[in-house]
């Protein structure tokens, strides 16, 4: 009698500490925003460190002066938000962008340009509506699968887009139409430029799927550019995502890790009507992201990007690594 009372007594403590982990991680949907009505407030930050010099997708050594060439760039947004229900909510996303660089290029007229420096401002502005067709949050598991689409507004200064531009309106009237305008270099002056000049399209749908402590990821990202100021960016398609798992719950916070493979893809951009074969990249990425929540109104997160393999058009300095995290507040 006393032995069966006993495996009933540890049968229903376990129930119960299993019960109330289930009851942190719901806690922790909640704190991301998933199932929340009202004001939400993100801060995200992401830093990109640009300092290897490719062609065609190979590391080129041995060249000491176009080799110098970098670009770091910090990413800092600012994301008000609200829900008007847990399924359909709109967010705007706020950039302030700060660049430190030296460009190093051979202008098609010759000579040799070695410019360093910092540039920052506020980026462009975005306005993105959000859907969720699917959302079934229950204690055990959890599916929702939002839809989004949104504008991108001008609002970021283009002077160095614009400089870009100017110099191959002056090329095409010396060497005449068909000339190829693209400098010799890895940084061009349109990677500095903070805003491009258009309105955009943004279209995407993210994916959060949960059973019991594991989880499990996926967004997509299309981005439609359209031509501005003698400048067409190249469209851009995004796809990220991977599996995680609770590794630490508490009655006040839980803490996960999870692990991303990221890949992009873009065209070649549009200057002036030619196409710039300097430009467009297919890249795949991974990394591991550590999430935290804290009750059911904050969470962090942080993770690491490293490249596998970046394949990219021409010559062009890319990515060595990136690093981001963001807080969110849902009120």
């Amino acid at each position: 009698m006393k032995l069966s009372v006993l495996i009933v007594g540890l049968v229903l403590s376990f129930r119960a500490a299993w019960s109330c982990e289930l009851c942190a991680i719901y806690s922790a949907s909640s704190a991301r925003g998933e199932s929340h009505s009202g004001f939400t407030f993100n801060v995200t930050e992401q830093y990109v460190s640009q300092q290897t010099l490719q062609f065609q997708g190979e590391e080129l050594v041995g060249f000491p002066v176009l080799s110098d060439a970098y670009l770091n760039t910090s990413w800092t947004h600012i994301v008000p938000g609200y829900n008007f229900n847990p399924r359909v909510g709109i967010n705007l996303s706020v950039p302030y962008i700060h660049r430190d660089f030296r460009r190093v290029e051979i202008p098609s007229g010759g000579g040799i340009v070695d410019e360093r420096g910092t540039e920052d401002g506020i980026g462009d502005v975005a306005l993105i509506a959000r859907f969720a067709p699917i959302q079934k949050i229950e204690m055990d598991y959890a599916i929702v699968f939002n839809l989004l689409a949104g504008v991108k507004f001008p609002t970021g200064d283009t002077k160095w887009l614009d400089r870009e531009v100017a110099q191959a309106r002056i090329d095409e009237q010396i060497f005449g139409p068909g000339h190829s305008h693209s400098s010799v270099g890895g940084i061009h002056q349109h990677d500095l430029s903070l805003g491009s000049g258009s309105y955009d399209g943004i279209f995407g749908t993210a994916l959060n799927a949960r059973w019991k402590r594991f989880y499990f990821n996926q967004q997509v990202q299309y981005y439609m550019r359209t031509e501005a100021r003698g400048y067409q960016f190249a469209d851009m398609f995004i796809a990220s995502g991977g599996p995680g798992a609770y590794v630490f719950i508490n009655d006040a916070w839980t803490a996960s890790l999870q692990g991303n493979v990221y890949y992009e893809t873009s065209g070649s951009d549009v200057l002036i009507g030619q196409r710039n074969l300097q430009t467009g990249l297919t890249g795949w990425y991974v990394g591991p992201q550590i999430n935290l929540t804290v009750g059911n109104h904050f969470s962090f997160n942080i993770a690491a990007d490293l490249p596998l393999r970046i394949a990219n058009r021409g010559l062009q300095t890319v990515v060595d690594y990136r690093i981001h995290g963001g807080l969110t507040w849902s009120f």
